[in-house]
């Protein structure tokens, strides 16, 4: 229980500090909101799901993907908070105090999801004006619309640890946010978030359909009841709210335990 307060305190401080510096929100929420208006009228007419060419499928096909990125991309903003805390001698204060060595980093990463969840209703939001519904292609109801969200945040949560481990491991704030972005692409895009995975090349499908990524966006296609849920016989694509709760538990299980050692050895 104390580990948990700890961790609460610190979550608190990262919450108060982000409300004193709201542009860290604010840019948070830009980004997303073009990636859904560009992909949604640039790419829109000229993408293929299933049989049909009708942009109003493809703006629906594209949200999940849209939000799975969304939640995975706060990864930088995870690491750079971590190094530049790391960088002004922060961790040097906290070392001082009688708190758990570990509620640093679980608090700091407590703070980015709520971060995360206010920019997923802001997205959602959004994603409704531009016309994007839940159950256009499949029938949902609002418990499977929560469990979506849920592995979404869960995801965006497993892949904070991975950036609380890259801001544990550079010099600087800028390299870190440099290091979080560098891998998250090939990540985002090797997948079936914006395209049909079934029309690419076979060895390309294969590395997409095991994508952790892919498991997330697959799970929410299906409970938001979206359109392109390809078949495959590949076993994160035909069990995948399973794929992706299991994908992100072993993501947090692995890099929580690497993120604590390194930020004992760099306290210590």
């Amino acid at each position: 229980m104390s580990a948990v307060n700890d961790s609460l305190v610190i979550a608190r401080r990262n919450l108060i500090r982000m409300t004193r510096i709201p542009e860290m929100v604010l840019f948070g929420l830009v980004q997303p909101v073009m990636f859904v208006v560009l992909f949604t009228y640039v790419f829109g007419g000229s993408m293929k799901i299933g049989d049909s060419t009708d942009p109003d499928v493809y703006k629906n096909f594209l949200m999940a993907g849209i939000f799975a990125q969304t939640v995975t991309f706060a990864t930088a903003g995870a690491g750079a908070g971590i190094a530049d805390d790391m960088h002004k001698g922060l961790i040097d204060r906290f070392r001082s105090l009688p708190m758990a060595r570990g509620a640093v980093l679980t608090g700091r990463t407590l703070a980015d999801l709520v971060q995360t969840a206010v920019t997923m209703v802001v997205l959602a939001v959004v994603a409704l004006l531009v016309g994007w519904r839940a159950g256009s292609a499949g029938s949902t109801n609002v418990g499977k619309v929560l469990a979506a969200f849920g592995l979404l945040l869960l995801l965006g949560y497993a892949f904070t640890w991975i950036g609380a481990v890259i801001g544990l491991s550079v010099r600087t704030p800028e390299a870190a946010t440099s290091g979080g972005l560098i891998w998250l692409f090939p990540v985002t895009f090797l997948s079936n978030a914006f395209v049909d995975s079934s029309k690419m090349t076979p060895w390309l499908r294969h590395i997409a359909e095991w994508n952790p990524f892919s498991a997330t966006v697959q799970a929410c296609r299906r409970l938001f009841g979206d359109p392109g849920v390809s078949p495959s016989h590949a076993w994160p694509m035909e069990h995948p709210v399973w794929a992706s709760f299991l994908y992100s538990i072993a993501i947090i299980a692995v890099f929580r335990t690497l993120a604590v050692r390194k930020y004992r050895s760099a306290a210590g």
